[in-house]
């Protein structure tokens, strides 16, 4: 299947960088703060158009534009608004590096952002990680996990996997099924080498080709095979490579459930979905969590957050 992402946000039109820039200069001068108004101006335009009105509210008025968000706003709030305004790579590298800070790692999301990427998204992320924080992902990855978790992500950073201009070999797929196959349910135990160097190196096109072979000569999905092979952290990671080949949307949404899901609300993971997939894919998101989930996202969000956070959010989503 064709994967048909269809993003929330798109670039205004027409847009006039110069009239924003004042109309944010107006909700935040004096005393109090619209926040209704930088909601309307920040979610109603793209990440390009925000760089452009940050540039232009620099030049008119000599101050930075984040700064003063920062000043006025708060909490969960200012993290949505502070995120939007971001280019979208430099936002996961934040990501990415907050969530190896400090004590303890925060595996989900190095799983929810390195294994959800093909190999040219991955070869920015890199690139981006290392000039902002002077230190190779891949090194401060490696002390923060271990195992086969660790190598298999080291692999999928370090760039191993095909480009998506390489072509779908059928006859590799078939090789590539079997070597799965003989790598953990034909034997005793798992060779997790085995399923590391396919999973990081083939392309989702050909991958999802190499689900499809081992379906047919297992008579299983790969699904069930990781479920009976893996545990932890690695089975956690091999699930979301599987999902994402198959459906992104259908990955994101599942993350958004586990967010909401239960006593207490992961924001962090609700704020990174919503603000990383608002220009890829989040109306599609949007479809496969009402069609999994028998309920909007919308309506998940709603009963989740509240006041200027709620209103940022659903202003995301677009129409409910």
């Amino acid at each position: 299947m064709d994967y048909k992402p269809v993003p929330t946000v798109k670039d205004a039109a027409p847009f006039d960088a110069s009239q924003d820039a004042q109309v944010l200069r107006a909700a935040m001068k004096g005393f109090g703060t619209d926040e209704q108004e930088i909601i309307a101006v920040l979610v109603g335009r793209s990440n390009q158009q925000r760089q452009t009105i940050k540039a232009v509210y620099e030049a008119e008025f000599e101050r930075d534009l984040v700064d003063d968000l920062k000043d006025e706003l708060g909490g969960k709030f200012e993290d949505v608004i502070v995120g939007l305004m971001m280019p979208p790579v430099e936002y996961l590298c934040k990501q990415l590096h907050a969530s190896m800070a400090g004590i303890g790692t925060e595996e989900a999301t190095l799983v929810e952002i390195l294994c959800t990427k093909t190999n040219e998204e991955m070869a920015q992320i890199v690139a981006i990680y290392e000039e902002r924080y002077q230190r190779p992902l891949a090194e401060q990855m490696c002390s923060e996990t271990s195992g086969f978790f660790r190598r298999l992500l080291t692999l999928i950073v370090t760039g191993v996997r095909d480009g998506l201009d390489t072509p779908v070999d059928a006859d590799q797929a078939k090789e590539q099924a079997a070597q799965l196959y003989s790598a953990g349910e034909a034997k005793l135990g798992t060779d997790e080498e085995v399923f590391n160097r396919i999973m990081s190196h083939a392309s989702f096109p050909q991958l999802r080709l190499v689900f499809e072979e081992y379906k047919e000569l297992s008579g299983q999905t790969i699904e069930q095979a990781i479920k009976h092979e893996m545990s932890d952290e690695l089975h956690e990671a091999m699930m979301a490579i599987v999902e994402c080949v198959q459906s992104p949307a259908a990955f994101f949404a599942n993350r958004l459930y586990k967010a909401m899901n239960g006593a207490g609300t992961d924001d962090a993971t609700l704020i990174r979905i919503i603000v990383s997939r608002s220009e890829i894919d989040l109306e599609t998101i949007k479809q496969e969590f009402e069609r999994i989930y028998n309920r909007t996202l919308h309506s998940a969000v709603v009963a989740e957050t509240s006041g200027d956070y709620k209103q940022a959010l659903t202003a995301l989503l677009g129409s409910a």
